[in-house]
């Protein structure tokens, strides 16, 4: 079966707008079933370094707890071709912090801040770990005994997040869980050789997730995704030779660079042999000096004789 490559933002993004499917991926990359879910403010899509783009969606979601009971949270996918540009990561991450509109009523009319789970997408991958999938889960601690505090406190909730990083370049071949299997919807070593914007899924795909393949499958006669993925190339295709025009003027500067200490250096050695000479000269001029001094001295002699 082939379907649209969700590698490319305008895939994910198409992917993501329906919301049972939506529903799906969030609940298997949690590990917990998301009740609801809501589109919130979005930033799209910005350049923020080169060879770097990032797709950011924000989501209101209702998730199941272990105790049957619901909490609402704050659901911040960003999906990005490298994870260089950490900074910007920490500014989406900070906005969502400050956002006064990020708040929810809690008992007795209180408003209470948000939790927020972050959840990367990587084209490249971490620098220390294979991992496909990376779960980062706050822990409450003891400090004394070392035991588990079971109760999240909103104090707590309100300052740290969750974090879950998929890596898109450590998928291959990995099908060791369901989750993984979901996700082979993401593995880039399907791709079809002759056009990127598609792969070509022979597995089968977990049955409670069919409807992810149907939309991707849907996201291929779409028009407007099909031109997506073209307007992508071209900005991915620009980006790279900025890159390598970049890389080339800084080959040129060091060059130059080069040149300028090697000049600055025979200056020196030249200002150096002038010193030598000047002191050379010195010397005997010093030397004529004594010479005459001393004939001077003998012609004095002499006239006394």
């Amino acid at each position: 079966m082939r379907i649209a490559n969700p590698i490319y933002d305008v895939v994910f993004k198409y992917l993501l707008d329906d919301e049972k499917v939506a529903r799906l991926l969030l609940s298997a990359l949690l590990g917990r079933e998301v009740l609801e879910l809501a589109y919130r403010a979005t930033e799209v899509r910005s350049d923020i370094a080169p060879s770097v783009l990032v797709l950011r969606l924000d989501f209101a979601a209702t998730i199941r707890l272990e105790d049957g009971s619901s909490k609402l949270v704050l659901i911040e996918i960003q999906k990005a071709h490298t994870p260089l540009d950490v900074l910007r990561f920490r500014k989406n991450l900070g906005s969502q912090y400050a956002n006064p509109e990020n708040l929810s009523l809690g008992s007795g009319g209180r408003r209470l801040a948000l939790p927020i789970v972050t959840i990367y997408f990587l084209g490249e991958g971490l620098e220390h770990t294979d991992a496909p999938v990376v779960r980062v889960n706050r822990r409450y601690l003891d400090a004394a005994t070392g035991e588990e505090i079971r109760i999240p406190e909103p104090f707590v909730e309100a300052l740290t997040h969750d974090c879950i990083v998929v890596q898109i370049n450590r998928l291959k071949d990995r099908r060791r869980t369901e989750l993984e299997r979901l996700l082979m919807v993401f593995d880039q070593a399907l791709a079809e050789r002759g056009d990127p914007h598609l792969l070509d899924i022979q597995e089968d795909y977990p049955e409670p997730y069919q409807e992810v393949l149907r939309r991707l499958l849907r996201a291929i006669a779409e028009k407007g995704v099909r031109d997506g993925m073209d307007v992508e190339d071209e900005l991915l295709a620009s980006l790279l030779d900025k890159d390598r025009k970049m890389a080339e003027a800084y080959k040129v500067i060091e060059t130059i660079g080069q040149v300028i200490v090697a000049k600055d250096q025979v200056i020196v050695e030249k200002d150096q042999v002038i010193v030598a000479k000047d002191q050379v000269i010195d010397v005997q001029s010093l030397a004529l000096k004594e010479k005459d001094r001393q004939i001077e001295e003998l012609k004095k002699r002499l006239s006394q004789v």
